[in-house]
């Protein structure tokens, strides 16, 4: 057997007739693509009302928790490339209840993602209609996105590299117009960074509110593990390393330098929840355009964010099912365009609880779904990062940076308790992980006693 860097046995399952013909750079737009959502154009804004300036430092420690967690997987996938990416090494190393809970937790994590993308788009769309309820917004949303999976989506890569340029194009937007606004080539007047030079200047809510920030900050990085599971299709699996890492610079300094002007420009009481922080630094300015075109590429965006995370979570499910993690229900396709119908109703069922919470709790909506999909996500980074501990041989250097990465992760989940807003996100992610896990190990009591009786 050729030798790699795993400490068990090799049991590939590549589709030799798969097409590997994606370059680097092209996964690393997919992976832009996939990551920058209105979770960072929206959510962001929660972050800078908990902690003040000292959001940058959250999206620093989130970028350096967010290298180390792809790194790791990026190794595994280099040694090992797996269609269940980090599901399957869940279960290389810990077995098919960790598996299970993987896959199932991802499931429920992006159904929350779609959940706060479909808010966000309705919080967006009432900068224009701001009568309309949010519950009307999101059925519209929703009902769209379903129409758009059943006609079917073809090269879902080649769709995101363009999202990926118009939503960077969207934050390099703002960057150069804040920084010609800043220095009079705007309205003519000079404008002085506002700079703090105190402690309690950059952490306006003290260290507690610089904690629960931070979830904020690694929910938009959320999306890097799309990276780990289409990096079979690279012609050259081991540059799955340096798409990440590309992507991950890319990421971190348009993020920093954005969310730093944001803050730096306007005073920070200005900031409305329901508003994109770039939207309310560009205000007094007065363009009238920028509003209007910021809002609108954010909208096209997070859209068709939320049509691929259902059509990812349809495939997904069918996956699980065909594995048999799931009943077998969901693995049956009709003939039309061969869609898993079932899948994907479960998924559209997801969208649907979500319109119904719009139309419960309009207030905070999207701070509890954020929260909760942020940790969740967290949640299946702790995997990857466990996992390699098992099956990857590791320096002792390497084992203390993983250490590190799970303490950053500690930190971010934690970090909601101090915040009353966005601690039910907290409950109801820790319910839906112990529920996932009950059933996990259920399930794998009864394989373990069928495989004895069968002996």
């Amino acid at each position: 057997m050729k030798k790699n860097n795993f400490s068990g046995p090799v049991q590939p399952n590549l589709d030799k007739s798969e097409a590997k013909n994606m370059a680097w750079w092209q996964l690393s737009l997919v992976g832009v693509g996939c990551t920058i959502g209105t979770g960072y154009f929206l959510g962001s804004t929660i972050g800078i009302q908990l902690t003040g300036p000292s959001i940058v430092f959250s999206f620093i420690l989130a970028a350096i928790g967010t290298y180390i967690v792809f790194q790791l997987l990026a190794k595994m996938t280099a040694a090992d490339p797996q269609k269940g990416s980090f599901c399957y090494y869940a279960t290389h190393a810990y077995g098919r209840w960790a598996g299970f809970s993987c896959g199932w937790n991802y499931w429920v994590s992006n159904i929350l993602i779609m959940g706060s993308q479909l808010t966000a788009l309705s919080i967006l769309s009432q900068f224009w209609l701001p009568h309309v309820p949010l519950w009307i917004f999101a059925a519209f949303y929703a009902v769209l996105a379903i129409i758009v999976v059943l006609a079917g989506t073809k090269k879902f890569d080649q769709v995101e590299n363009l999202l990926a340029v118009i939503k960077v194009a969207a934050i390099v937007m703002f960057i150069i117009l804040a920084i010609a606004g800043l220095i009079g080539f705007v309205d003519g007047k000079n404008y002085d960074l506002v700079i703090p030079n105190t402690f309690n200047g950059y952490f306006t809510g003290g260290l507690k509110g610089f904690w629960s920030s931070l979830i904020y900050a690694f929910y938009a990085f959320g999306g890097i593990e799309v990276i780990g599971m289409m990096a079979m299709q690279l012609k050259k699996t081991e540059d799955a390393s340096k798409a990440g890492s590309i992507m991950l610079f890319i990421l971190t300094i348009i993020y920093v330098l954005s969310i730093g002007l944001a803050v730096s420009t306007v005073a920070l009481e200005t900031f409305d929840h329901k508003e994109s922080p770039f939207v309310t630094a560009m205000e007094r300015y007065h363009l009238g355009f920028f509003p209007h075109v910021f809002n609108g590429a954010i909208i096209i965006a997070g859209f068709s964010a939320m049509a691929a995370a259902l059509f990812g979570v349809t495939n997904l499910l069918r996956t699980l099912a065909e594995d048999g993690d799931a009943p077998k229900l969901f693995a049956k396709t009709i003939k039309f365009k061969k869609l898993p119908l079932p899948a994907m109703g479960l998924g559209a069922g997801g969208l649907l609880a979500s319109i119904i919470t719009a139309l419960l709790l309009p207030g905070r909506i999207y701070e509890y779904i954020t929260t909760a999909a942020g940790i969740l996500l967290l949640f299946n980074w702790l995997f990857i990062i466990l996992s390699s501990m098992k099956i990857l041989k590791q320096s002792i250097g390497v084992k203390l940076i993983s250490i590190v990465a799970i303490g950053l992760i500690s930190l971010a989940v934690t970090g909601t308790w101090f915040e009353e807003t966005i601690r039910p996100g907290l409950y109801v992610s820790i319910g839906i992980s112990v529920i996932i896990g009950i059933i996990a190990l259920v399930i794998q009591k009864k394989r373990n006693q069928q495989e004895k009786s069968s002996v």
